[in-house]
């Protein structure tokens, strides 16, 4: 099975789960044994790719800011690249200028990806059980990449996919472990870092530069 399989699940939940003007927005970056596959919770239509227009790559934060600023600060962006994502608006992210970020997030050997995939039109909650609709679609997604590690980010997410009920404030480096097909696979939880998470992204650089440095 290969990534591009996948796309038709999330296109169904898209449907399903998802604003019907927009599209899934799915994954990106290093998918052979990255270093870090980073989770996510879900994209909003901030994300210009999750426009039906957009007819280039469909992967997470596209035409955002916040978020680079992490990846730049854990030396996993390129500063040429991060100057420009910080000086241009949003909505001036060309097709080609996406494709040249994830070719630098590949370079870097990370992945970067949704526990769900289902694009609405703004940040709102959405509850565990759509969350779980997608959990089996992530582990197939781990398993296809192989990652060395997993960054799983918020309590909620965590939650889900630990099947455990996780405060990040109590488990900070803390490695969980859980087999999928009979491998076993490394999970960190650390505190989202964008949105109202906003103020405890020093803590997830915190965390994110022990992991790198202890466990890859």
């Amino acid at each position: 099975m290969k990534l591009e399989d996948l796309k038709s699940e999330y296109d169904k939940l898209q449907k399903k789960y998802g604003a019907k003007e927009l599209d899934s927005i799915y994954n990106g970056g290093c998918s052979e044994n990255p270093d870090i596959c980073f989770v996510f919770m879900n994209p909003t239509g901030r994300n210009i790719a999750s426009s039906k227009e957009w007819k280039g790559i469909k992967s997470p934060w596209i035409g955002t800011k916040n978020i680079w600023d992490l990846f730049y600060k854990l030396d996993l962006l390129d500063g040429k690249i991060y100057n420009k994502i910080r000086t241009i608006k949003g909505t001036e992210w060309t097709e080609e200028f996406a494709k040249e970020v994830y070719d630098d997030v590949k370079k870097h050997k990370y992945f970067i990806t949704n526990l769900g995939k289902c694009t609405q039109v703004d940040a709102r909650v959405i509850p565990n059980s759509v969350y779980k609709e997608y959990l089996d679609l992530l582990r197939k997604e781990i398993e296809i990449i192989n990652p060395k590690v997993i960054i799983l980010f918020g309590n909620q997410v965590s939650s889900i996919v630990l099947n455990k009920k996780i405060s990040v404030s109590q488990c900070r480096k803390q490695l969980f472990t859980d087999k999928i097909n009979s491998k076993e696979y490394k999970f960190y939880s650390v505190y989202y870092p964008v949105g109202n998470g906003r103020f405890n992204i020093d803590k997830s650089i915190e965390d994110i530069k022990y992991i790198k440095n202890n466990c890859i």
